[in-house]
């Protein structure tokens, strides 16, 4: 009687440690590939899961601050998904390997062309990011979820350190303290400045400057604790049906 009851409480325990893990990937996150140091450069990925029974998600923007202007942002090319870069022009300009830019990212869109994330799935969108604040500890960019039943999901409100998390968290990059030579994890000044200096065209209406990247890889991180916590819980819903048995006989 007693090896029976324990089993099935191992077994509720292990199905609500799955059933938690699945929540907890449940939110738009961003995590850098690597070290994200302040006045460095950074490779990141925009992790966007679905979560969604009945619908897909066709669009993901994230939003960069302008209390905090980044010169350069680029998206790494993502199979079925198109990438738009907006900037936005800054009251006081930046310098960056010796040059004024007047202009910072404020937002990255992509659009699903040809793809979208289906329920219970999810996609991974790589940035480039330079060069860092030195003068923040973190970075909170606000993401906007769309879904192709035209249901839009705000992801933007801000973590408090102490308090409990809200029910749509904007994602935050944390930033770890200045390394020695200032590139952090990500790709190298001259590469970034080379590319963030080729064109895109210029949003005369909104005074945006627009530039379009084409068409990446996913981890399968998720995917392995997933499938780690089903066969966790097969055993344990085992090992309590065995214990019956033996009970029985």
């Amino acid at each position: 009687m007693n090896v029976s009851r324990v089993a099935l409480a191992g077994g509720i325990a292990l199905s609500s440690v799955v059933l938690l893990s699945g929540t907890a990937f449940a939110h738009i996150s961003v995590q850098p590939q690597g070290e994200a140091a302040k006045g460095g450069y950074a490779t990141v990925n925009l992790k966007v899961p679905n979560e969604r029974d009945n619908a897909s998600t066709v669009k993901v923007e994230v939003n960069f601050p302008l209390d905090h202007p980044l010169a350069s942002v680029m998206p790494q090319p993502v199979p079925g998904w198109k990438a738009v870069v907006t900037k936005s022009k800054l009251d006081k300009p930046l310098e960056l390997h010796g040059k004024k830019i007047d202009q910072a990212v404020a937002k990255v869109t992509w659009t699903a062309d040809g793809s979208k994330i289906g329920p219970g799935e999810f996609q991974q969108f790589p940035l480039s990011l330079g060069r860092l604040p030195e003068d923040a500890d973190e970075l909170v960019l606000k993401a906007i979820q769309t879904y192709d039943n035209k249901e839009v999901v705000r992801w933007i409100e801000e973590p408090k350190e102490g308090t409990e998390e809200p029910q749509n968290p904007a994602p935050v990059l944390k930033l770890s303290a200045a390394s020695a030579d200032h590139h952090g994890g990500g790709a190298t000044p001259t590469a970034t400045a080379s590319a963030d200096a080729k064109g895109g065209h210029d949003d005369k209406a909104g005074g945006h400057e627009e530039t379009a990247a084409a068409p990446s890889s996913s981890d399968t991180t998720a995917r392995v604790l997933g499938v780690v916590g089903i066969l966790v819980g097969v055993a344990g819903l085992a090992f309590g049906l065995l214990a019956g048995r033996r009970r029985s006989a």
